[in-house]
Formats: C-alpha cells, structure tokens, sequence
C-alpha cells in the first residue's frame, strides 16, 4: 500500500514545518514502511544549519524515522485522532552521510516489537542508497489532552 501526503496527514498530527514524510512507497501493517522525505533548500532550519553550508540536522532524520513508525502504531488505532505516538527512545543512533538540499531520504522502518500502546522500530535512512542514519525507536500511544502542549505542537509530545 503507498499513501500520498494527504493520507499520511491523515495518520499524523504533524503540519508544517515539522511533517518530514512526504510519501509512504510501501506499508505493511505491523510490520514494516518505507517513506521519503525530500529535503529542499525552503527547509526553514537551513537559514541556521548552517549558512553557506546547509546541512540537515541529525535529530529531525531521526524525527523523520519517528515518524514513519508512527504511522505502523498508529494504523492499528481505530480512534488515533484522540492519540499521539510519543517518542520514549532513542538507541544507537548512528549518523553515516551528511543530509543537503536536493537530497531524497528514503526511510525504512522496521518493527522489532509491537503491542497495542508500545513499539519498538529500527529505523534506517537511505540516500542514494548508501545508509546516512539509523537508530532503534521506541514510542508509546498516549491520549491527546484537549489545551495541552501536545495540543500546541510541543516537540515532545507531538509526535
């Protein structure tokens, strides 16, 4: 199954400037995704990732993975409006290659662990097929609370 961006802001609370998928080629519920992120040079954090040398930062590739695995949770919840997958851990987070604008990141994610509010991924970004990131993801569904700052779009608790 692929799923457009209009699908994925389905799945996601994310908005810009913080939504890093732009697309989902494959998905296998409970299983496994792959997504791609383009990187532009209109990314706002390359005004100060650094001038004259734009680089993507390490934390959103691994954001962007985050996110792809939360699409996997989240695809098992019937009433995911009223949920967030939060971030719980990050293990052996390894950068290979520098992210620059024009780059596509292709971002497999796989699950090692799965139950109905937790999850355990490993995560690999891909550009021009050579590995740039990879990591293991753990995240955990909570609730949405109403005028909170997961509400906000707090980078803690919004993903």
């Amino acid at each position: 199954m692929t799923l457009t961006i209009q699908e994925i802001m389905d799945f996601l609370p994310h908005r810009y400037p913080f939504l890093l998928i732009d697309r989902v080629l494959e998905f296998e519920p409970q299983k496994r995704v792959v997504a791609i992120k383009n990187v532009t040079m209109n990314e706002p954090f390359f005004q100060g990732h650094f001038p004259g040398a734009p680089l993507m930062p390490g934390v959103l590739i691994v954001e962007a993975m985050a996110q792809a695995g939360a699409l996997i949770m989240l695809s098992e919840i019937a009433d995911r409006g009223s949920k967030l997958a939060v971030f719980t851990g990050i293990d052996g987070a390894k950068f290979r290659r520098s992210v620059t604008p024009g780059d596509q990141i292709r971002i497999e994610v796989g699950v090692v662990s799965f139950r109905p509010r937790f999850g355990k991924m490993e995560g690999k970004a891909y550009v021009d097929g050579k590995l740039a990131c990879e990591a293991t993801l753990t995240c955990m569904i909570v609730p949405r609370a109403q005028g909170s700052k997961a509400e906000a779009g707090s980078s803690e608790a919004a993903r």
